[in-house]
Parts: C-alpha cells; sequence; structure tokens
C-alpha cells in the first residue's frame, strides 16, 4: 500500500480526521428521525493530587430505563501522558476516543514530538465540534480529559460541551447522570497535594454516592466482580488502578458505612 499524495496547499499535514476526509473515509453524518434503544454512559470523575491527576468512571450503559451493560469501559488512555473518559451516547463516544487516540499517534510519527498537553485538548474540541449535527439528534458526547503536563511538571483537567467548547477545571469535575452527586462528594473531600491513596479513595467515594442517588449509575458488583475503573496519570505515564486495589476500597467504604449506622 502506498500512501496518498497531495499538493502542499491541499496537505492535511499531521490532521488524522482531515487525512480521512481527503480520502472520503471519513464516515458520512447520518440524518435520523426518533432514536430509541441508544447506549448511554454515565458517570465520570477526574481530580488532581500530589502526583498527577486521577480518572474513574462507572460501568453502567443505560437504553432509557434499562440497564444495557453492566461492564462497559469507560476511561481510556490518549496516548502514554493523557486519558480521556466519556459520557453521553455511548457509540458515538467510543468511536471518537479511537480516533483521538490515532489523531494524536499520527501526529507524533509526522511530527517526531508528541502534542502539548494543550493541544490535544484543543484536538478533542475540534472532534466535539464536529460531532454537533449528531448532538443536535440525540447523539451527545461529553467527555473529560485530563493529562499529566510534562512543560508544567503537574496534573491538568479539562471539560466540554457539546459544541466543542472546552473548559479547563482547576482541581476537579464530574459529568454524566452522576455528576453532580460525585462532584458534590469531592468538592467536600478534595485537599491540595493529596496523596496517591487519598485521591483513589475519594474518587471510590464520589462514584458510590452517585451510584446510590442515580439509577444510571452502576456501583460496585461483588456478584460479578464488576467494579468502576480507576486510573492515575503520573510522570510515568498512565496506569490503571487494579480492580482487586479497587474492590478492597470499596469494600472498607461499605464497611465504614455500616459501622457508622449509614447505610
Amino acid at each position: 500500500m502506498t500512501l496518498p499524495m497531495f499538493p502542499v496547499d491541499e496537505s492535511p499535514g499531521p490532521n488524522f480526521a482531515g487525512l480521512l476526509q481527503k480520502l472520503g473515509l471519513a464516515p458520512p453524518v447520518p440524518l435520523v428521525g426518533e432514536l430509541d434503544d441508544i447506549r448511554h454512559g454515565t458517570t465520570i470523575v477526574a481530580m488532581r493530587y500530589a502526583d498527577g491527576v486521577i480518572m474513574a468512571g462507572d460501568r453502567r450503559a443505560t437504553e432509557g430505563f434499562s440497564i444495557a451493560h453492566r461492564a462497559i469501559e469507560k476511561v481510556f488512555p490518549a496516548d502514554r501522558h493523557s486519558g480521556v473518559s466519556i459520557a453521553g451516547a455511548a457509540g458515538p463516544a467510543l468511536d471518537m476516543v479511537r480516533l483521538f487516540q490515532l489523531q494524536l499517534e499520527h501526529y507524533e510519527k509526522l511530527n517526531g514530538a508528541a502534542l502539548s498537553l494543550e493541544g490535544k485538548a484543543n484536538q478533542l474540541a475540534q472532534m466535539i465540534r464536529g460531532n454537533l449535527p449528531m448532538a443536535m439528534q440525540g447523539l451527545a458526547v461529553v467527555p473529560i480529559f485530563a493529562g499529566y503536563d510534562l512543560r508544567r511538571q503537574t496534573g491538568r483537567i479539562f471539560t466540554y460541551d457539546v459544541t466543542g467548547g472546552r473548559y479547563e477545571e482547576a482541581d476537579f469535575h464530574a459529568t454524566g447522570s452522576g455528576g453532580r452527586d460525585a462532584r458534590t462528594t469531592i468538592k467536600l473531600g478534595w485537599t491540595e497535594n493529596m496523596d496517591r491513596d487519598s485521591a483513589v479513595e475519594l474518587a471510590v467515594q464520589g462514584l458510590y454516592e452517585a451510584s446510590e442517588e442515580d439509577a444510571a449509575t452502576g456501583g460496585p458488583d461483588p456478584v460479578r466482580g464488576i467494579y468502576p475503573t480507576v486510573a492515575t496519570i503520573t510522570v510515568e505515564g498512565f496506569e490503571r488502578v487494579g480492580d482487586p486495589d479497587v474492590a478492597e476500597r470499596f469494600r472498607a467504604l461499605i464497611q465504614h458505612k455500616t459501622e457508622a449506622g449509614q447505610l
């Protein structure tokens, strides 16, 4: 297979989405009427801590008032030092994540260096803006992007609206149907320069409280061995927290609440 050649003034450069459009491979925007039985991801959170950022998400996907999937993944590495978590219409969100990962890899291969963290956040904003026609038909995607900024030596968090508006959060954020409850819990417990264990525990608590108040947010499921996804992003890179560790933190949280008479 030979690489396509373009005139200088028409080359998409390191823009992978632009390359797909030039080659006629970009998926068309569907024109649809009423949309039923669309799977939606729900609650995701992110917060800064001493070594970088924590990202977490529950595992439930819903179709209306039904549980469509009990173990969907909502937290993904974007590249070595950044991650993206998804809320909204699951199908378009997962496609957007895959295209975003390819875009960052494509850019780095062509330029010999990775995009800055702000550049990555801007690339994702353009993809969300490109999804606006689908969002207007009910297929909205609202991710959280976070990563470790190698230039500033700190973790950073970016949030979006359906029009592609990009906003940087100072310390933490949560979105999705249970986002308000998770955000309230994190707001009450977050402190500057939290250590890793405290940050993971707070993320777990935020998702637990969201699952208690929001039917679309999945809590821990020890019977099936399904627990929310939690990942850290530091100068060492993206690392998922192991399920046994997450399960133990949920057990400790539930035991504490039981002993305190809060269940």
